[in-house]
């Protein structure tokens, strides 16, 4: 397996990955989505999920979660909810979002592209550089 095949297969999940996901399950539905508002939702989105799997949905505006449903009826996303007892007797439930990697990782080669033929934009800062700075030390 490639560095590239890994990264998009056990990495974690970029903003280019999600937004390819996002553009390709939209397109399944038959929706049209330009690159770059499935980038700027992408972005959005993994914004609130940082280094977590998940998001605690009570930190959340309306437009968000109109997002984040979106991107649940596309398989991106679910949702579960934990109940536990408060000390006077009362149920709480706390109502989680959680990505669905796999789902992201599938939806992003769902039109046939190979990982090798994407290209991280993160990635093309090394394109530019000489090769002797490979050979410098510090």
């Amino acid at each position: 397996m490639t560095l590239v095949e890994q990264q998009f297969t056990v990495g974690p999940i970029t903003v280019d990955l999600m937004a390819r996901a996002i553009s390709n399950g939209m397109s399944r539905q038959s929706k049209r989505m330009s690159e770059q508002e499935a980038y700027d939702i992408a972005f959005h989105v993994l914004n609130f999920f940082g280094y977590s799997r998940y998001v605690i949905d009570n930190m959340l505006e309306p437009e968000d979660r109109d997002a984040f449903y979106m991107l649940e009826d596309l398989g991106i996303l679910d949702t579960e909810r934990e109940e536990t007892t408060l000390f006077d007797g009362r149920e709480w439930r706390i109502h989680y979002w959680l990505i669905r990697p796999e789902n992201v990782r599938k939806l992003a080669f769902n039109d046939g592209m190979k990982a090798e033929e994407i290209v991280s934009t993160e990635s093309m800062i090394y394109d530019g550089l000489p090769e002797d700075v490979w050979k410098m030390k510090i």
